[in-house]
């Protein structure tokens, strides 16, 4: 487990209704980091990655392309202790 990271990131820019969400779950479980995603009243996405250090920067690495139609403006991210997180899913 040494080799897990976890990553909380807050993505803005036009990253609702276009289908950020369900795309970051799908990368999430395509490189195996568990985790979750939502949508924030003021618009933003936040998420959180755990898993392998790779797989983790990699996720950060999509939050800044986001899905096709996203325009992303800024993706702040702080490092946090890993808390055992299983599956990823998108939150409501």
């Amino acid at each position: 487990m040494s080799d897990r990271s976890r990553a909380h990131a807050f993505v803005s820019g036009r990253v609702q209704g276009v289908f950020f969400r369900a795309t970051t779950r799908e990368e999430a479980r395509e490189r195996g980091v568990d985790g979750w995603v939502r949508n924030l009243e003021d618009g933003r996405v936040e998420a959180v990655f755990e898993g392998p250090a790779e797989a983790v920067e990699g996720m950060v690495a999509f939050c800044h392309e986001g899905s096709d139609a996203a325009v992303v403006e800024d993706v702040e991210v702080t490092y946090e202790e890993p808390a055992g997180l299983e599956g990823f899913r998108v939150r409501r």
